[in-house]
């Protein structure tokens, strides 16, 4: 190779909107909603394109093409980490959490794609495996189902053979832990059972329910409360049953925000969601943050929201 510039520089960056509805109302422990909104991206440079795309309100669009497609228009293609750099430098005065991150998120992940198909290579090629495969699990429950909705959904994927799955509760605590034994039920004894209350609960009560979840076999209590209480999360993490992990983080948009959350110890397993926390490079700086921190990384979920695990002997150190 001659150089990156023979790959070409970026001339062309589309931005698409797209409102999908959901087939049925959908909710968690905090929110409810009945669409989703996904901005897309497509880089171009020497007749090769890359997509990348986020789950974000149309402004988000509006900021790429009033704003970002120009910071990396005409710039070599293949240099990521610079251009990375530069949509950084080029929201500094809008506020780098919330849109302005969920923007350049998509953005990167386009990036990345582009110059693995530059370079006629996979992206997890481009980027080096650490291992051969990736566990994921199902994640759904939603607190809108119906009991029949909620245990079809789990036992379907179950006998597609994901052996673990994540429900939501929070909407209505007084009903959780019957929700959490109907969809034990549907999964059989061997399927890891994993709930997700978005921060719907308060301290003590997120204890006492964790107390009752440890009956069903729960193993991952993911935003029992806040994402933002790191003082209620690492007391809940040293307090909650053995084999129950706490898991937060995915609502991160910068390397500050996951240095908070490993540096007061308030998580066992530490999230990153790559269409929020700054697209492929984001996420490897919090794979860097990790394992400054001796986190053992194991991937729980498909692409784009991997999960990291940390370890309770290390963190407690």
């Amino acid at each position: 190779m001659s150089g990156a510039s023979e790959y070409g520089k970026i001339d062309n960056v589309e931005v698409f909107v797209y409102r999908i509805p959901t087939d049925a109302p959908e909710a968690d422990g905090t929110y409810a909603w009945d669409s989703t909104s996904m901005v897309l991206v497509r880089v171009s440079a020497g007749g090769r394109q890359g997509i990348g795309y986020t789950y974000a309100d149309v402004a988000t669009a509006t900021l790429i093409r009033r704003k970002l497609a120009d910071v990396i228009r005409g710039q070599i293609a293949l240099d990521v980490p610079r251009l990375a750099a530069l949509l950084v430098e080029a929201v500094r005065n809008l506020g780098r959490p919330g849109i302005a991150a969920m923007a350049i998120s998509a953005i990167d992940v386009a990036l990345w794609d582009l110059k693995a198909r530059s370079l006629d290579v996979s992206l997890a090629s481009l980027l080096g495996q650490a291992r051969s495969s990736a566990a994921v699990y199902g994640s759904g429950g939603f607190t809108s189902y119906s009991t029949t909705r909620l245990q079809s959904q789990l036992r379907d994927w179950v006998e597609q053979g994901i052996g673990q799955v994540k429900m939501k509760i929070g909407a209505e605590p007084s009903r959780d832990l019957q929700r959490v034994a109907d969809a034990r039920r549907a999964i059989g004894p061997d399927a890891r059972l994993m709930v997700d209350a978005n921060g719907a609960y308060q301290v003590k009560y997120a204890l006492r329910q964790a107390t009752a979840f440890q009956s069903e076999g729960v193993v991952w209590f993911e935003e029992p409360v806040s994402s933002d209480n790191l003082s209620g999360l690492r007391l809940l993490k040293e307090r909650l049953p053995a084999g129950m992990e706490v898991a937060a983080g995915e609502y991160g948009y910068q390397p500050s925000y996951f240095l908070e959350m490993l540096s007061a110890g308030a998580v066992d397993v530490l999230q990153a969601d790559a269409t929020r926390c700054g697209g492929i490079t984001g996420f490897m700086q919090v794979s860097a943050l990790a394992d400054a921190f001796g986190v053992d990384s194991t991937a729980l979920s498909t692409w784009p929201v991997i999960r990291s695990r940390i370890s309770r002997r290390r963190s407690r150190n």
